[in-house]
């Protein structure tokens, strides 16, 4: 089949009308109608109907649509490829990350691999720590940094840190000269929290839930930000990643971050990518890069 009469019957289908395909990919209206009316007849059923001024597609077409985007999509994969195969240090590797680690972990990998390859570019997502939200941003990404591990065999998982977990406390609470604090001293305070749906608000309730107490969570939060804003207004108290050297966080200020000795009060840091499709050479190098950065020790180190 024609590749270009595919790519026209996307467009259009997508929504795109024959006139506005003719002007961007610089063909006859006539031209661009005569290769859509040969693809319906090699497909043998008609694929879009006039609804007005517009094109709409039929049962089949709709049918058939979904076979014509994944099509597309391995084939403009195969083509970045040969491309980048020519090119081994071009190309372009969309990466999701959580914003929690978009302050150090990212931004230390991103430079480091960047030193190398310096012409390789990165479509940055941010992306939250829900626990049932779809892996690689919804299959936009190659790679995803996170602290979610998906159970799903679509994808692949490695660990790649250990991130500890510390108390958040205002400056001047009674507590904030102890550099440990066992979760079940702080039973009777209030707590801020991310949403129920995070990641790590499940683990804060299990390692409350560990030491005896449900916890009362007087705020709720969609990012680790404005829990510190709450925690440094005395608000409540907060179970957070530790800050790591250089990031915003590690600069002293009205939060205190005390340790927290109970077991389990750590966050696992996984690499994900998919099972199903092979990645580009640039994202794969790029996946290279981090397990040998991680296997070498070389990530930001904690703040002191």
């Amino acid at each position: 089949m024609d590749t270009d009469a595919l790519r026209w019957f996307q467009q259009v289908a997508d929504g795109t009308t024959v006139t506005e395909v003719s002007d961007l990919e610089a063909i006859t209206q006539s031209g661009v109608s005569r290769a859509l009316a040969r693809l319906e007849t090699e497909v043998g059923t008609p694929l879009l109907r006039r609804s007005g001024r517009t094109l709409r597609m039929t049962q089949a077409g709709a049918v058939f649509k979904r076979h014509v985007d994944a099509l597309l999509h391995q084939l403009d994969d195969g083509i970045a490829a040969v491309n980048q195969l020519l090119e081994p240090d071009t190309g372009t590797v969309a990466l999701a990350f959580q914003h929690s680690l978009g302050t150090w972990l990212v931004p230390d990998l991103v430079r480091s691999f960047r030193a190398a390859h310096p012409n390789v570019h990165f479509q940055l997502t941010q992306v939250r720590d829900e626990l049932h939200s779809a892996a690689l941003d919804g299959g936009h990404a190659d790679l995803e940094i996170g602290t979610r591990r998906p159970r799903d065999p679509a994808v692949h998982t490695r660990q790649v840190a250990v991130e500890p977990l510390r108390l958040a406390l205002p400056r001047d609470h009674q507590l904030a000269k102890q550099q440990h604090i066992h979760l079940a001293e702080v039973s009777e305070e209030p707590f801020v929290g991310l949403r129920p749906t995070s990641a790590l608000r499940k683990l804060t309730d299990d390692l409350c839930d560990q030491a005896g107490f449900r916890p009362a969570v007087v705020f709720e939060g969609d990012d680790l930000s404005t829990v510190r804003g709450f925690v440094a207004a005395g608000l409540g108290i907060a179970v957070i990643p530790a800050p790591r050297a250089g990031s915003p966080e590690s600069v002293t200020g009205p939060v205190l971050y005390c340790e927290i000795p109970d077991t389990g009060a750590v966050r696992e840091i996984c690499l994900t990518w998919s099972a199903e499709r092979r990645l580009l050479p640039a994202a794969e190098l790029f996946r290279q890069h981090i397990i040998r950065r991680v296997a070498a020790g070389r990530v930001p180190a904690l703040s002191r």
